[in-house]
């Protein structure tokens, strides 16, 4: 028996890549919507409102702790208990949304605060108002600092995505455990979706890493 059947991959890679619209939808359009959820937990993470405040803190502590996959889970099987039923792309989008929010909230709480403090004293000195100090003054120096790690948040959602395939979306796990099973061969299929990630992963490190040649100059 061979240890790898690359016949199988190659009549297989179509159909496999037939779910790649799903793997990059739910990791592109989870990454936006964690982009602008987190950055509003951000700041309310340095409210002087302390409700506000410690509700972040133990939204982001929840989310950090909860492994994505029981996330996705209690969304598409435990919701049902409660009268909800949420189709399971759906269910993926917002699971990878919240876990990602979590995640960049701190990333741009941390860009934030490693502005020099003279810029926002310099901005308040010419009247700005806070929304403008914010959005012209800082947020543009805290997205430079904050690229490198965003970009490690976009790498480990594209891999995330396949977890996806435990609630039933037709993405490339999914479509590569089908032909597994159809063919009795989960090995040559595992090498082939091993293959698939890493490719996109490298295109998008290679994007991030002009991206970030670009924002140093």
């Amino acid at each position: 028996m061979r240890f790898i059947d690359f016949g199988l991959m190659w009549d297989s890679l179509g159909y496999v890549l037939t779910g790649l619209p799903y793997t990059l939808g739910i990791a592109a359009l989870s990454f936006l919507t964690g982009m602008t959820f987190g950055f509003f937990l951000a700041l309310m993470r340095r409210s002087k409102n302390g409700f506000i405040s410690i509700f972040t803190r133990v939204y982001v502590s929840i989310m950090r702790g909860v492994p994505m996959i029981v996330v996705l889970f209690m969304l598409f099987f435990g919701l049902p208990y409660f009268g909800v039923q949420l189709p399971a792309l759906l269910c993926a989008y917002i699971g990878f949304s919240m876990v990602s929010a979590a995640y960049i909230s701190e990333i741009f709480r941390s860009a934030i605060s490693a502005v020099d403090h003279g810029q926002w004293e310099a901005a308040r000195a010419l009247g700005l108002p806070q929304k403008t100090i914010i959005r012209r003054v800082i947020l543009p120096q805290a997205l430079r600092i904050a690229v490198p790690p965003l970009g490690n948040v976009v790498v480990d959602m594209i891999k995330s995505t396949s977890l996806a395939a435990m609630i039933t979306v037709p993405d490339v796990f999914q479509n590569a455990k089908i032909v597994g099973g159809r063919e009795w061969d989960y090995m040559s299929m595992y090498v082939l979706v091993a293959i698939i990630y890493w490719t996109l992963c490298f295109l998008f490190e290679r994007f991030q890493a002009m991206l970030e040649r670009y924002l140093s100059y």
